[in-house]
């Protein structure tokens, strides 16, 4: 069972509204990721991708992200519309998050653009930030969208929202 759409207010977008399959487009919002006191990532040229029922999720140029603190791990997953995803473990001092970024080394056609792009789920970060926001992670252990005081859902990835 689908659940009720949020209105979106002023300025708002309704994960409801975003398409499937998903769209993917260039943000120049302000990103910023924060692991362990370290900046990872600081950039104004991501991209979103936008999916019917969940928030947006950022990627982030390899060029822009502090790779040093990235780790390469044998897990992959596989997403319909993108492709195969390879996943990094985050290092920062005494501080690790395993398989806390993915990317994806070959998209598909359609999101050939988001090549080696690196998004990270905001829940195993210490923070991220949209143009000043701290975002809010999307509920669960497997999407890895971003919430932001502009993004009405209500959003999949919770209990009981599988089948949405």
């Amino acid at each position: 069972m689908h659940p009720n759409r949020i209105e979106p207010g002023p300025g708002q977008e309704s994960v409801w509204d975003y398409p499937r399959p998903p769209r993917l487009e260039d943000s120049p919002k302000h990103i910023q990721i924060i692991f362990n006191g370290e900046t990872l990532a600081d950039t104004r040229r991501a991209k979103r991708v936008l999916e019917t029922s969940h928030p947006p999720v950022y990627y982030i140029p390899p060029e822009d992200i502090a790779q040093q603190f990235f780790q390469q791990t044998q897990r992959a997953t596989f997403c319909e519309w993108k492709g195969m995803a390879a996943y990094y473990t985050i290092a920062v001092g005494d501080q690790r998050a395993e398989n806390a970024a993915w990317y994806y080394p070959d998209p598909t056609p359609q999101f050939i653009t988001l090549k080696d792009y690196v998004a990270v789920y905001p829940g195993r970060m210490e923070a991220c930030y949209v143009d000043g926001e701290r975002v809010q992670s999307q509920p669960g252990d497997f999407y890895g969208g971003w919430i932001t005081q502009d993004i009405v859902g209500p959003f999949k990835g919770g209990a009981g929202s599988w089948g949405w």
